[in-house]
């Protein structure tokens, strides 16, 4: 029971600051700036880079909108998936934990919006980007996370497999000198045979 405990209370202090840090940054937009408004905070950056009060009723980056309850439950699952999952991915594997806690605080992120408010709110508008939370960019940067995982074990498996063939190559090379096979070798004798 200890070991579970351990082993989650990163998961959940990971995904519980991201969720924290989301709610927190929506419900300044919600108090602060009125829905379609927008504000520009830093000056030499407009207007590529603006807060707006926006929503959605779809998914991470406005796409699907109005099947918010499609993915409400989709949502649930996918929390429920990463939490049943979470305690059997080695601890070895770093970015595979550290992937799903992004994911699972990005999606319970917006999970809290649908189930309070109806619908997800966005803020965060980059050029023609589409506009985004919090959330959004915990679940993004969770995917990137993962890639970069697969990344490393692909590389450390290849890197692996040439060290395997290389001490391979070597062991047989080693055993070739400590046991020729050469019958000229091993009796002299067979050459002047021959040639009488």
């Amino acid at each position: 029971m200890k070991r579970y405990i351990k082993i989650y209370a990163v998961l959940f202090i990971l995904a519980g600051l991201i969720v924290a840090l989301d709610q927190w940054t929506k419900s300044w937009i919600r108090a602060n700036i009125t829905m379609g408004d927008v504000w520009y905070p830093v000056d030499w950056l407009a207007p590529f880079v603006k807060i707006v009060h926006w929503y959605n009723t779809g998914v991470a980056f406005g796409l699907f909108q109005g099947v918010g309850n499609v993915f409400m439950v989709l949502s649930f699952l996918v929390v429920l998936v990463i939490i049943y999952y979470y305690p059997r991915v080695p601890s070895s594997d770093w970015t595979l934990r550290l992937a799903m806690g992004l994911q699972l605080g990005g999606a319970i992120g917006n999970l809290v919006d649908r189930i309070t408010i109806g619908h997800v709110t966005d803020f965060i508008s980059i050029g023609t980007f589409p506009v985004f939370n919090v959330a959004d960019s915990s679940i993004s940067i969770g995917v990137a996370v993962l890639v970069l995982g697969i990344w490393i074990q692909e590389k450390n498996a290849k890197k692996n497999a040439e060290s395997v063939l290389n001490e391979d190559t070597e062991n047989s090379q080693n055993e070739d000198i400590e046991n020729p096979q050469n019958e000229d070798i091993e009796n002299p004798q067979n050459e002047d045979r021959t040639i009488l």
